[in-house]
């Protein structure tokens, strides 16, 4: 823990708290301070100013980054025949009905990323006290409940991102790795902007790439 806490105060060393850097100067710092024996995760943070306890200022959604998240996803499928098929020759990792909601319930969950086609929704319910807190319960509103599974799991692979406000109001997603380029995180963050842009209600606010308004750049796993 005193390494850590070292290594964090160390990170902060040269960043003045009152200032409002912006995104170009802020992944720079990021890039500058990664000190971790790993390819550290660069996070980013939005304060829409929403109150998620009433449902017109719910936000949630997905973004497909352009250059990925740099992780690698493993992806569950519940489908049927044609269906599950498709869903295999996409490249998920697990696919299957009956026998997976068994597994889940048994305590194993090996994968990232959740995708239905819609006809097993009632099936895929009886997860939801085990699905819903991870986050991984399949929601049309983020294209994991669809018919089309081969295109979710391609997305899913390719670098899609879901998100969703908090309780204070703040949305965040990992948008690539300290390794990427400047201008490969530049354009992940820029289509998570839009992509949350288009998500928000009326009201929120939401940042613009030319002045973003972080005050401590930092990065995480």
């Amino acid at each position: 823990m005193a390494k850590i806490a070292k290594r964090i105060v160390k990170s902060r060393e040269g960043i003045d708290p009152n200032k409002v850097y912006t995104l170009t100067d802020a992944l720079g710092m990021v890039k500058e301070r990664a000190s971790a024996k790993f390819d550290e995760t660069v996070e980013v943070a939005i304060n829409l100013g929403v109150d998620p306890r009433h449902a017109d200022q719910m936000v949630r959604g997905v973004c497909n980054l352009p250059n990925g998240t740099g992780k690698t996803l493993r992806v569950a499928v519940f489908a049927r025949g044609p269906k599950a098929d498709e869903a295999k020759a996409a490249g998920a990792d697990i696919v299957g009905a009956e026998d997976l909601v068994e597994q889940i319930q048994g305590g194993t969950i090996a994968f990232d990323r959740c995708i239905a086609t819609p006809d097993l929704m009632p099936l895929v319910g009886r997860l939801g006290k085990v699905l819903g807190p991870r986050g991984l319960m399949p929601n049309p509103k983020v294209g994991t409940v669809t018919m089309d599974v081969a295109q979710a799991v391609k997305d899913a692979k390719g670098g899609a991102v879901e998100f969703r406000v908090e309780k204070a109001g703040i949305v965040h997603a990992g948008v690539g790795k300290v390794s990427f380029t400047s201008e490969a995180l530049l354009e992940n963050i820029r289509a998570f902007l839009d992509a949350v842009q288009r998500a928000k209600p009326a009201g929120a606010r939401v940042p613009t790439s030319s002045a973003w308004p972080s005050r401590r750049p930092w990065a995480r796993a």
